[in-house]
């Protein structure tokens, strides 16, 4: 059991899709710093000075003056800034990932064209076997 699941382990698929995990997660934690440290305090000055991670709704009735209070009461709240936070995070992971596809995929060398195995007759104009020396639609010879 220990020799299968070494081989399993070994296998290419399951090494390359552990390091894409392992870099997608060191990913993950770069463009979210990227979006909470360098994006979104500029979007907030320029939405009149808010702090996306602190908008709360209050759902206890008892006033609170910051969501780092409120949690600290035991308070519910429905964060939706922070909500918010992570959806612009989605939306530039989502992105950067479609542009980092998009380049590869313009690296990639073409598929070069397979061979045809079809010609159309000159007479009839059908589609006959590249290899016919004899169209059999109109019986002429190509």
């Amino acid at each position: 059991m220990l020799k299968e699941f070494k081989e399993f382990a070994m296998k290419g698929n399951v090494v390359d899709m552990a390091i894409g995990v392992i870099i997608g997660g060191a990913f993950g934690k770069i463009v979210s710093s990227l979006v909470s440290d360098v994006l979104m305090p500029p979007i907030g000055k320029l939405l009149g000075g808010v702090d996306f991670t602190g908008l709360f709704l209050n759902l206890s009735g008892v006033p609170q003056p910051s969501l780092i209070a409120a949690k600290a009461a035991g308070v519910p709240t429905l964060n939706y800034g922070v909500f918010l936070q992570s959806v612009f995070d989605f939306i530039i992971v989502a992105f950067v990932i479609f542009l980092l596809v998009k380049q590869m995929n313009r690296m990639k060398k073409p598929e070069p064209l397979a061979a045809p195995t079809t010609k159309d007759c000159p007479q009839c104009l059908s589609t006959i076997p590249i290899k016919a020396s004899k169209c059999a639609h109109c019986t002429s010879n190509v």
